[in-house]
């Protein structure tokens, strides 16, 4: 069963979490819907976890595409959200045309940061789903420092929060917030929120995929190591290396041979021809 917004909703009224996880590539996204994922997420996160830049900045709407179409070829079941990347929704018109573009690749919903009514209004207008992100904002806030701690940028939080949905989102994204505050944000609204770093009493959790497998070596507070894809996969290569330079691999079971009468008039035409 394709799962999609009104699935979502469900499962905050049923008080049944709602499990997310970033997605980059086909291969993963197979493996995260066999698993059973319920929203995958083709964040701008993909830039400092797969293509090596300094910050989510420099993410373009061309990279989201490109990993938003693999991530669909191999998903059948899940939800799939994909980041409006910076700089690309400045006015209704750019964020309207970015966000067509994405749903034409692959995507359920998109997501934006802030509060950004005139745009959010544009969007829901045109009957596109648009998940909010309130907390830290990756793309303007460069460090990652817990938002929300005094009262004034919590109040600030929660009547964003409030707007947003009045506006008409789907879903909410908190980042980097006070448990708290994360617990007043979701029993307040009537839409699902997803929490990253943002506490237990969310209605769903997100993480970086690259996080929980340990391909990355930083240790975050926010994340829970489930596999050492570094240190297993350093040891497969160098099981692989040694291999090779012994002339282990490959073996009799990796090769292919000729039929013995086609080698033997192969021998022969050799032996005369060359």
């Amino acid at each position: 069963m394709k799962k999609n917004s009104a699935y979502l909703l469900a499962k905050k009224q049923n008080r049944q979490k709602i499990v997310a996880l970033t997605a980059y590539d086909y291969p993963t996204a197979l493996l995260e819907d066999k698993a059973g994922v319920d929203v995958m997420f083709v964040g701008d996160s993909v830039g400092t976890n797969i293509l090596g830049y300094d910050s989510e900045q420099e993410v373009t709407m061309d990279d989201i595409v490109h990993h938003l179409k693999a991530v669909r070829r191999g998903t059948s079941q899940a939800y799939i959200l994909a980041d409006l990347p910076y700089a690309s929704y400045e006015t209704p018109q750019q964020a309207l045309g970015n966000a067509k573009k994405l749903l034409a690749n692959g995507a359920d919903i998109i997501k934006l940061e802030g509060v950004r009514e005139e745009i959010v209004k544009h969007l829901i207008s045109h009957d596109i789903k648009v998940c909010g992100h309130l907390g830290l904002l990756p793309q303007t806030q460069q460090e990652k420092r817990v938002q929300g701690k005094s009262f004034e940028q919590a109040k600030e939080l929660i009547e964003g929060a409030l707007t947003l949905q009045r506006i008409g989102i789907s879903m909410l994204l908190l980042e980097l917030i006070p448990e708290e505050l994360g617990q007043i944000i979701t029993e307040k609204l009537s839409i699902p929120t997803i929490g990253i770093g943002s506490g237990r009493f969310t209605d769903g959790q997100v993480l970086i995929v690259n996080d929980i497998l340990g391909i990355t070596p930083r240790k975050l507070k926010l994340a829970k190591t489930y596999q050492n894809y570094q240190n297993l996969t350093v040891q497969a290569i160098g099981q692989y290396k040694e291999e090779v330079e012994q002339n282990v691999f490959p073996s009799e079971e990796n090769v292919r041979h000729m039929a013995q009468e086609e080698l033997q008039q192969l021998i022969e035409w050799v032996n005369r021809s060359l």
